[in-house]
């Protein structure tokens, strides 16, 4: 890997830990950080978190939002949501931001899409220790929901 490279990587992968601790900030569920740049290419992580109801999924997204122009110094360049308020998404190009609430999160199950790629350990990565996780996701990381 070129230092060019290494460097992109490595600040993809502050962005979306910066981006996890965000979420949780505002009490989202369900966060996990996936690195998908070997299976598509396009981009380097995938943020993907859940919130109870639409007005926590715009808080979610508005700290995510607001703390990586604080600490990374990024702007989305794309910024998506659903008609009804149950989805949305921060483009970055490095980086892309899901958040969903429950029923949407369930419907779409992003996560397994890419469920070879590798999932970052937030404690480890982040010091995000008290972490909640659906049983359905806490079994697909491999731990107590």
């Amino acid at each position: 890997m070129t230092d060019k490279v290494a460097e992109q990587a490595a600040f993809s992968k502050k962005c979306a830990i910066v981006a996890a601790k965000a979420a949780d900030e505002k009490k989202a569920t369900d966060i996990m950080v996936q690195e998908v740049r070997e299976l598509i290419g396009v981009t380097d992580y995938f943020v993907i978190a859940t919130a109870a109801n639409s007005r926590q999924v715009d808080a979610i997204i508005d700290e995510i939002e607001d703390k990586l122009r604080e600490d990374a110094g990024i702007k989305p360049t794309h910024r998506e949501m659903s008609a009804d308020g149950s989805w949305s998404l921060l483009d970055y190009g490095n980086l892309v931001v899901h958040v969903f609430m429950p029923e949407t999160r369930e419907y779409y199950r992003l996560e397994a899409l890419w469920n070879d790629a590798p999932v970052l350990d937030l404690a480890a990565e982040a010091g995000l220790e008290n972490l909640q996780y659906s049983d359905r996701i806490a079994k697909m990381l491999g731990r107590d929901a």
